[in-house]
């Protein structure tokens, strides 16, 4: 039900502002900004050394102290913290991937599609009568829902583990967790005249296709979602034309009615698209072109195709049309939740440098957003108001660059990684000139936040579970000699398995009356976690001779909240500071090696026990309730309004 609204609405309402309310309640403003990934003690390295001096500033005049992350610490469970004041047993978000107990099938564990219901079919084509949408996964009251109801103006920009948008607030866009056209976290397009490029080799988050230049000519099609009007699967694409200069090294692009002219090495703006379902139905995307090569082979990079924030097919903003006002003001932006493209670089689709250009983009996008967002909450009338704003730029280049940081990385190499010596640095200097830019924008009455999610660090060693699991005796594998476990757990056998591991930090138990296949009687459950979880402790890398796993948390003792902790796994395992969870294992596989250097481009991770990567908390001013982690941080900003008693828990 949508609120009432119009004339008759405001009429009725002026008496009771004027009979109490908050008409007489004191101006009251608040500024958050969400840096992603931003560590402590990096952050107080460099405020010692003099290069952050707006977050100095922040530190002399209010408080800066690390601020404790969520078990496990990774994003979506993080800021379902931060958002609900619950930890995981409250909100329902334990890891980016969850299982379907009765399937035993991974899905993305903060928002699901729901299929179309009732249909009728004509022939190859089907028309949904009813049902089909997105539900948002997380549980839980997120604490702007709260402000609303106490009469403060709210705007939240990028909010992770909040697609779709929760409505709550004034102004809303998703972020974290938006996926692009075809439904993935990001799905990149790379066409190429080279014969069997990337040959055998199984590509993650992206589709290389053949593409042959004749005449001077290049045709290919972009490829969409299914259409969901056919019976039968089938994609929906939109073909394009690249026209070869034949002697300079530049190429004509020509998508429907839209063209570009590139040269080498240069990325084009947003090019709308269109995808037809049927002929009154379409769905509008946008995406980057990267041309990288004319000759003697043709390469030519397409980002994942973004939902066009002007006519977008998915609820990305609340209201409706303020994706389309902000695209107005700043420009065509990535709808996409995190839209720095690391999986082209970690299948070396992109170069280190190509990944960089593109990521600046991201950035700077959502930086010149910031300054207009931060005008509006400005002029806004309304005296009581609230901003928080997110910037990831910093999580997904720390998580492909950290190295640099790093000389004892397996694949450290002080040639090449001396030219991207400064970037972690620089990041955080472009953090800093944020906040300066805000302070010098925002009243003194105006409170402002700075915190991150969690901290980060390099990532040396990887520590498979399930093939730690299958030596210790509590999984059992079907063919011992599989040469290559494609996951989904294929290989596992089921009848003689007593847990297994899925998602980054999560084991489960093969429990009787939960998993399909379960053989763990209930009453067995709790002893052999705590079996598991002495042994884990006890494993040491033989490479580094130190303990692969730092802490282990049984759900029941992690975990507070009460009401979804029966989606999460029965162990969290806090990885040891440098070793994080094999990619293999996180989808159900069981590899050969149980550990191995990290030689991925994917060199930073947050990954590991929560203790030792926390977040930043940094203030204006010392706040009136005590935020030492944070799922407390929504609490005490709450209590800057007067607000108290968030969360209300289901034991309370």
């Amino acid at each position: 039900m949508k609120p009432w609204s119009g004339p008759l609405a405001l009429a009725l309402a002026l008496p009771l502002l004027a009979c109490g309310g908050h008409g007489d309640a004191p101006a009251q403003t608040m500024i958050v900004l969400g840096i992603d990934g931003m560590d402590h003690a990096l952050t107080q390295q460099y405020m010692e050394q003099g290069i952050l001096p707006n977050f100095s500033r922040l530190a002399r005049e209010g408080t800066f102290q690390p601020l404790g992350t969520s078990s496990p610490p990774l994003s979506p469970v993080a800021w379902s913290n931060f958002i609900t004041g619950m930890d995981s047993g409250g909100h329902g978000i334990f890891d980016f991937i969850h299982r379907e107990p009765d399937t035993m099938i991974p899905y993305l564990s903060t928002s699901k599609t729901e299929d179309a219901g009732t249909t009728v079919k004509l022939g190859k084509y089907q028309f949904p009568l009813s049902g089909g949408g997105i539900e948002l996964m997380r549980r839980g009251e997120a604490f702007w829902e709260v402000l609303e109801r106490e009469g403060v103006e709210s705007t939240i920009i990028r909010m992770p583990a909040n697609f779709p948008p929760t409505g709550a607030a004034t102004r809303e866009l998703s972020g974290m967790g938006t996926p692009d056209v075809v439904g993935t976290y990001g799905t990149f397009s790379f066409y190429t005249s080279v014969l069997f490029a990337f040959s055998g080799q199984s590509l993650n988050g992206g589709d290389v296709y053949e593409a042959w230049e004749e005449d001077g000519v290049v045709e290919a099609k972009l490829h969409g979602p299914d259409n969901p009007f056919l019976r039968e699967s089938e994609k929906v694409t939109t073909e394009f034309k690249v026209y070869i200069d034949p002697e300079e090294p530049i190429a004509k692009l020509e998508v429907g009615e839209e063209e570009r002219v590139l040269e080498v090495g240069e990325w084009s703006d947003w090019v709308p698209v269109e995808f037809e379902f049927i002929p009154t139905q379409s769905l509008a995307g946008t995406c980057r072109f990267y041309l990288r090569s004319v000759r003697p082979e043709f390469e030519l990079y397409v980002s994942p195709i973004n939902f066009d924030p002007m006519a977008p097919g998915m609820p990305i903003s609340h209201p409706e049309d303020y994706a389309a006002e902000l695209a107005a003001a700043t420009g065509t932006f990535y709808t996409q939740g995190m839209p720095e493209d690391t999986q082209a670089l970690r299948e070396r689709v992109l170069s280190r440098e190509e990944f960089m250009a593109q990521a600046k983009i991201a950035g700077e996008e959502i930086r010149r957003q910031y300054d207009y967002v931060l005008e509006q909450f400005q002029s806004s009338s309304s005296p009581r108001r609230f901003l928080f704003y997110y910037f990831g730029n910093l999580d997904q280049i720390s998580h492909m660059m950290f190295r640099v940081l790093d000389p004892e990385h397996p694949t450290y190499d002080p040639e090449v990684d001396s030219k991207f010596a400064s970037v972690i640095e620089d990041l955080y200097r472009n953090a800093d000139e944020v906040v300066g830019y805000t302070l010098d924008q925002m009243d003194e009455s105006t409170t402002l936040i700075v915190m991150s999610d969690h901290g980060f660090t390099s990532l040396r060693r990887q520590f498979s579970i399930n093939t730690w699991l299958k030596e210790a005796g509590y999984l059992a594998v079907r063919n011992p000699n599989m040469s290559s476990d494609p996951g989904l757990f294929v290989n596992v056998d089921w009848s003689r398995t007593r847990a297994y591991g899925v998602g980054l930090n999560g084991l489960y138990i093969n429990l009787k009356g939960r998993e399909p296949n379960g053989i763990v009687e209930p009453r067995d459950r709790l002893a052999l976690i705590r079996e598991i979880g002495d042994k884990l402790l006890e494993v040491i890398d033989p490479k580094t001779g130190v303990p692969a796993v730092g802490k282990v948390y049984p759900r029941e003792e992690s975990f507070q909240d009460r009401g979804e902790e029966e989606i999460g796994p029965d162990l969290v395992i806090g990885f040891a500071k440098g070793t994080g969870g094999s990619g293999q294992s996180i989808l159900g596989a069981v590899p050969k090696e149980m550990f191995s250097d990290n030689t991925e481009e994917w060199t930073g991770d947050h990954g590991m026990d929560h203790e030792t990567v926390p977040g930043i908390l940094l203030t204006n001013r010392p706040l009136k309730q005590a935020a030492p982690r944070l799922q407390d941080l929504a609490g005490a900003i709450l209590a800057e309004f007067g607000i108290e008693g968030f969360p209300v828990r289901k034991s309370d």
